[in-house]
């Protein structure tokens, strides 16, 4: 059989385009199909849009601290419009530098939806067919509206969020993860009232337990009110606003609702069932460490696959699949301790082990915990508090996790990640030199540990 490509790429998101710009370097024949714009989740409605808004809300923050350092600021005042400009430009600019690349390494980019013919070929919107000796899935995942309610179509997704055209002043976000919580503190900082509800009785499920409550605190003070175990039955338009009811039979009348419960893969309609291509109960695609399924031509990466939901893991995973089937490379990527960031103000920065994990894992686990206020806090007058926190295995002083909440935590959880993946000892941290002044300093010089659990005592 003749083949048109060697490697046909389903979706132009950061996974995929890794994989395809890699897979030419080694000589391969590569086509990359997008039905949207090239750069996917994170570059288009994602993490640069999401953390460009991040920077927008802190000025806020910046303008009223600046007092208590002798500086005089005038009135201010937000424009969302301008805002959203913005961030269009910028994003509309690292989408040409992405699709620039693919050309660059050689790549043929086809500007159409594409599905799954068969287990070597694939049939483009226009109708025609591509075959390919591999298919690589690499269309991410969309959020997903729930629970379905009446009055649903009148709430948004985090897509929609980032274009609309007015700024909503009263703003009700459902969910408790990162997605929701990280809007739920941008809104509040640029001046919505803010009110989150999750059928959880706390955020952040999977976060160490006091990152998650030393958060809460803090976007409780911000002005954002909870509603844990309070999901709304009903949304209403009238009178201007959405008129939302829950169970208890309260009403909260605002301008926009954000549902941020959950994504999704985006595998329907993609023809993976009828190629036979194994999906799970939640319809991500099954692959095994060298992200193949269970056709030996067809691959995932990223997002559709549901492993570690983050754009440096499908970039590591789709540079992985490239190297190890056309590059003689084979090099099968390792999901443990992979450091994330939850970009609130303040920040939630987490590698390895939560204490609650650990705790079942190890016989002796080891805590030590810092909670100080920042330098920066004390001429401002902020109420803030910065929270370290150092999981230690007891039996053999290897560091465990690494969980800070506060400034820039999330630029000192990526280093600190070297650290947990090295394997590297409390006693490694100990013996760095510290950088004085600085928050990050806490980390090589706790001494005192605050609590030991031994298992079955």
């Amino acid at each position: 059989m003749s083949f048109d490509v060697d490697l046909f790429v389903i979706g132009a998101g950061s996974g995929g385009v890794r994989a395809a710009r890699i897979a030419a370097g080694h000589g391969a024949s590569a086509m990359v199909a997008e039905e949207f714009r090239i750069g996917g989740t994170c570059v288009i409605r994602g993490c640069v849009p999401k953390k460009l808004l991040v920077y927008a809300s802190r000025f806020a923050d910046d303008f009223a601290d600046a007092a208590g350092y002798g500086w005089r600021v005038g009135e201010t005042s937000f424009d969302w419009p301008t805002m959203v400009a913005a961030k269009e430009k910028e994003i509309t600019r690292l989408s040409a530098i992405y699709r620039a690349n693919l050309e660059k390494a050689g790549v043929n980019i086809v500007a159409e939806r594409a599905e799954i013919a068969g287990p070597q070929s694939v049939r483009l919107a226009s109708g025609r067919l591509i075959r390919a000796r591999h298919i690589l899935i690499a269309a991410g995942a969309a959020p997903e509206l729930a629970p379905a309610i009446p009055g649903l179509e009148h709430a948004i997704s985090s897509n929609e969020i980032f274009d609309l055209k007015s700024f909503p002043r009263r703003l009700l976000v459902v969910g408790g993860g990162y997605i929701a919580v990280e809007f739920a503190s941008v809104f509040a900082r640029l001046g919505a009232a803010v009110t989150l509800v999750t059928r959880a009785d706390n955020i952040l499920r999977g976060f160490d337990e006091d990152m998650r409550a030393g958060l809460r605190e803090e976007l409780r003070h911000a002005g954002i009110m909870f509603g844990f175990g309070r999901l709304p039955t009903r949304i209403d338009r009238r009178d201007g606003g959405l008129h939302v009811a829950n169970a208890e039979g309260d009403n909260l009348i605002v301008d926009q609702v954000l549902i941020a419960t959950g994504r999704r893969p985006n595998t329907a309609g993609l023809g993976l069932e009828s190629a036979g291509v194994a999906l799970d109960e939640v319809g991500a695609v099954r692959v095994d460490k060298w992200s193949a399924t269970n056709i030996s031509t067809i691959h995932a990466v990223g997002d559709v696959t549901n492993r570690i939901n983050l754009t440096p893991v499908a970039i590591r995973e789709g540079h992985a699949f490239a190297d190890h089937l056309f590059g003689g490379k084979p090099s099968a990527v390792d999901h443990e301790s992979v450091p994330s960031a939850v970009f609130a103000t303040p920040e939630i920065g987490a590698v390895g082990l939560t204490e609650a994990v650990a705790r079942e894992r190890f016989e002796i686990v080891d805590i030590y915990l810092s909670k100080f206020r920042p330098m920066k806090a004390t001429l401002s007058g902020r109420r803030e508090h910065t929270i370290m926190k150092l999981v230690v295995d007891g039996a053999n002083d290897r560091l465990l996790g690494a969980h800070i909440l506060g400034h820039e935590a999330g630029e000192m959880i990526q280093l600190l990640g070297i650290a947990v993946k090295m394997k590297a000892t409390k006693a490694d941290l100990d013996a760095t030199m510290a950088v004085h002044p600085t928050a990050a300093e806490e980390l090589v010089t706790m001494r005192t540990r605050t609590a030991r659990f031994v298992r079955g005592e």
